[in-house]
């Protein structure tokens, strides 16, 4: 997620800016599950190359889109990718009646320091040199390699997360955010497999995403050389975030769990469990991706927002 402040008042120009046209919003809206050429992206919205391209060059700017030069067979074609999913835009981070100033505590969660489990084939996991478990074999996801994964995937069941939370006594959550890269887990890839993924925190369900499909039909932009075609290649990323109101997807509200339900205060850790139900009306398993798979650079962030009170300290 890119998050936009008046702390940094030249890059929301920036990006507002980009933002600012029909044409630009329809570009990204283009990227969201497949990358395209200038060439491609002129033709499905009926808009001269020209025009395109210097729209590209303000999105590039903005550094909400990557552009890479890649051969073609009259010199080189450039390939557009997005590089967010979502854009948070704070325009008064000192809310009503909150005292002190709000303060970020973040905890970067490899996929595979998972703490407990339960998986059901297909399964496995792997690393940037190749598989490390036994694939299928539901009892490897407990070999101590496990800590290693950078791609991770089962068809049904859950893993669980012991997440950090050092946060100082007394302090007021404000906001729980959670963001990670996932998709369906079908035989090799399908674009068309929906998944109803479900988030927990502390054995409180916070909300399903039903994702769409096993994503394949492209390489992942971080992938290594040697993992095989035909198979999953990336997910998308997915923010959960729950404050004093509400559960949002996205920016979305999805449910109506809120901070007091989760009993984060006065805590050393959170336990977050992603998985799915065994009623689950979409059973299509859940893939997880690491720092060296898929298409973004990170692992199952967390990030708490809280509030010091100078009244306290």
């Amino acid at each position: 997620m890119l998050e936009l402040s008046f702390d940094e008042p030249d890059k929301l120009v920036t990006v507002t800016h980009a933002l600012s046209t029909r044409s630009r919003v329809d570009i990204l809206r283009l990227l969201i599950s497949k990358n395209l050429n200038i060439v491609e992206i002129a033709e499905a919205l009926n808009l001269p190359v020209s025009t395109v391209a210097s729209n590209i060059k303000v999105l590039e700017s903005a550094r909400l889109i990557n552009t890479e030069l890649q051969p073609a067979s009259r010199g080189a074609m450039k390939v557009c990718s997005r590089n967010y999913d979502d854009i948070h835009i704070a325009l008064n981070l000192d809310k009503a009646g909150t005292k002190g100033n709000i303060q970020v505590y973040e905890v970067d969660m490899p996929i595979g320091h998972y703490s407990d489990c339960e998986v059901s084939p297909t399964c496995g996991m792997a690393n940037a040199d190749g598989m490390i478990i036994r694939e299928d074999e539901p009892a490897s996801f407990f070999h101590p390699k496990h800590i290693g994964a950078q791609i991770m995937w089962f068809r049904k069941g859950y893993v669980e997360y012991l997440m950090p939370l050092e946060i100082p006594s007394g302090a007021r959550i404000d906001s729980l955010e959670l963001s990670m890269e996932m998709c369906s887990e079908a035989p090799n890839y399908d674009l068309n497999w929906p998944s109803d993924i479900s988030i927990w925190i502390n054995g409180v369900e916070i909300g399903m995403w039903t994702c769409p499909g096993d994503f394949g039909d492209r390489r992942g932009k971080l992938n290594p050389a040697w993992w095989y075609e035909g198979s999953t290649q990336y997910g998308l990323l997915k923010t959960w975030r729950v404050d004093k109101e509400k559960t949002t997807l996205d920016m979305e509200r999805i449910s109506q769990v809120t901070l007091d339900q989760l009993n984060l205060q006065n805590s050393h850790k959170l336990r977050l469990r992603i998985g799915i139900k065994p009623d689950a009306v979409y059973q299509g398993g859940v893939n997880l991706f690491g720092r060296q798979f898929g298409d973004h650079d990170q692992n199952i962030k967390m990030t708490i927002n809280y509030v010091m009170d100078p009244d306290v300290y």
